[in-house]
């Protein structure tokens, strides 16, 4: 059985679906796509259908490819729901961008739901475990929201890229190092450099900034040596 749900980032990524597969008393949930806002209701529901019957719930994250905070509601779901029906919960096979974001919510990435209070990503007292917790957590969000922005600023800069190998007859990877130089030159976000080569293209012809204009002719002109 599987159930879907539509993110901020379908189309891009890829949307939740948590397929299960029941056996006597033990329940295979395997999460596919993205833990965001929403996983948390999604996985819910997926719980309450499970047979009376079952016992020991493992949860395979080998195809969880992005994870923000609404990751940690996810986990929570599934642990309270392990306390109210007194079963056996695990989740398993963390990796990647998922497993970065337990390691830096403190939890132990081959057991999240069982570590130590003291590590928990919510000590409930106001302590230095408390504030370093806090300080995590802060990194954690400023990292997801660097990785948000680099998928929604990846059609503007791929476009760039292809309009530099178009006119200077260089390849992708010589137009990614000619729109980093100039980022770099002119002390301008990739996104906002890239935004400019690709609207001086447009119908209406308006050209870069003067800076950004400026750290193009050098970059290109550094390119063809």
């Amino acid at each position: 059985m599987t159930s879907a749900a539509h993110t901020p980032l379908a189309g891009r990524l890829r949307a939740l679906v948590i397929e299960s597969h029941v056996a006597a008393d033990r329940a295979v949930l395997v999460p596919r796509g993205e833990l965001v806002r929403g996983c948390a209701d999604l996985l819910a529901g997926k719980l309450a259908e499970l047979p009376s019957e079952v016992r020991l719930v493992e949860v395979d994250m080998t195809e969880v490819v992005f994870m923000d905070t609404a990751g940690l509601q996810f986990l929570e779901t599934l642990d309270d729901h392990r306390r109210r029906h007194g079963l056996a919960v695990a989740t398993v096979n963390w990796n990647g961008q998922p497993r970065r974001i337990l390691e830096l919510a403190g939890l132990d990435a081959t057991d999240p739901l069982h570590t130590a209070p003291d590590r928990r990503p919510y000590p409930s007292e106001s302590s230095a475990v408390a504030l370093e917790r806090a300080e995590q957590l802060r990194v954690l969000r400023e990292e997801v929201e660097q990785l948000r922005q680099a998928i929604a600023s990846r059609p503007v800069i791929d476009q760039a890229r292809g309009i530099l190998m178009a006119t200077q007859g260089c390849t992708s990877d010589e137009a990614w190092a000619i729109l980093r130089h100039a980022s770099q030159l002119s002390n301008t976000k990739l996104r906002t450099v890239a935004a400019a080569v690709t609207a001086s293209t447009g119908s209406d012809g308006s050209p870069p900034p003067e800076a950004v204009r400026t750290a193009l002719r050098t970059a290109m002109a550094e390119h063809r040596r």
